[in-house]
């Protein structure tokens, strides 16, 4: 089933919703003070694009994409940070409008590709992506520096 959304930028007025979708999507309680600033920070930076779906009004989603050069492409990429559908919203093609929206700015700023990182015990996660041509090529590692 399709449930059309109205997808627009993000705004400073979305910071408790998307708090709250990244605290979800991460299991965790996020130091608050500190998202809002990051938040606040990312909304200014034209290489950081937020895009937010709304349904009725109400906003049941989010996407994150952080744009920069890479030598190794040779122009600039696309990587998708966070993408997250409220609950009773998902399998309803949210998320994929979320990623169109984010193919289409691809496509205005002449980017290279998008690019997205998911955690390995995520398998839906891969299964989405896959349905939507993006291919796994990669392995990430991280190492937690504090």
């Amino acid at each position: 089933m399709s449930l059309p959304a109205h997808v627009r930028p993000a705004t400073q007025q979305d910071v408790r919703t998307l708090y709250r979708f990244i605290c979800e999507l991460e299991e965790t309680q996020l130091d608050a003070v500190a998202f809002r600033a990051v938040y606040q920070r990312n909304l200014s930076d034209p290489r950081v694009v937020y895009f937010v779906a709304e349904v009725e009004g109400e906003v049941v989603g989010f996407v994150s994409c952080h744009i920069q050069y890479l030598l190794h492409h040779a122009g600039k990429v696309g990587e998708i940070q966070e993408l997250y559908v409220s609950p009773d919203f998902r399998n309803q093609h949210i998320g994929r409008q979320l990623v169109a929206a984010l193919e289409e700015m691809a496509q205005e700023k002449q980017l290279v590709n998008l690019e997205v990182t998911a955690n390995q015990k995520r398998t839906h996660t891969h299964r989405f992506y896959q349905q939507l041509t993006f291919r796994p090529s990669h392995y990430k590692f991280v190492k937690e520096v504090q």
